[in-house]
């Protein structure tokens, strides 16, 4: 077991492992055979959606209520074990947790029909209150993305010294990216409310 727990790889493979045992141990239970057609893949790429989102968010998280307050709090001697290690880890599954998020999210609404509806917010002929829902969902998560990629990170690589600046811009660019950082913490309550509410929302 320690041979699989020490190794992040191994953990993963593990817990895949352990997802399919779990699938078709379930599938023998209830006697219900796997159909793969469109709706399990479009519960799998659903499935894939929520894991990257979790990944997003998880991380999100971590740097607004542990690395970001605590950081004062940190001597200034181990300061550049965090920035030179640890954020650079931090901010690559975040940025890509943020874009397999977004990407898995449009092809999920592409194969449920729902995208064009869900872009314009169900305003459309045909809206509903549940393309309204993941529609407000969908564009905050996008305006949340967008800035990750465009704002968050750029300033995040000038802050911790991945790309040459001066003092005074390092300062500025760290305020930036935490400000920025604390708009997509505070979107993402209101954005994973519509996620989730449009799911019970015929």
């Amino acid at each position: 077991m320690a041979a699989i727990l020490t190794s992040l790889r191994n953990t993963i493979i593990a817990g895949i492992v352990l997802t399919i045992i779990m699938v078709l141990f379930v599938t023998n239970v209830t006697g219900e055979a796997l159909s793969f057609d469109h709706s399990y893949f479009a519960f799998f790429m659903r499935w894939l959606h929520v894991l990257s989102g979790v990944m997003w968010i998880g991380l999100l998280w971590y740097l607004n209520f542990v690395q970001i307050p605590n950081m004062p709090n940190i001597p200034d001697e181990q300061k550049p074990a965090i920035g030179k290690v640890i954020a650079p880890a931090v901010l690559f599954w975040f940025r890509w947790g943020a874009m397999a998020t977004l990407v898995t999210g449009l092809i999920l609404a592409g194969m449920n029909g729902y995208l064009m509806d869900a872009i314009s917010l169900g305003l459309g002929e045909n809206g509903t209150p549940k393309a309204t829902a993941i529609g407000i969902g969908m564009w905050l998560g996008a305006i949340m993305w967008f800035n990750v990629w465009f704002v968050i990170w750029p300033n995040q690589q000038r802050a911790l010294g991945l790309v040459e600046a001066e003092a005074d811009v390092k300062a500025a660019s760290a305020r930036t990216a935490m400000l920025f950082s604390r708009t997509n913490t505070l979107l993402s309550v209101p954005m994973l409310y519509a996620m989730v509410s449009a799911q019970n929302i015929y």
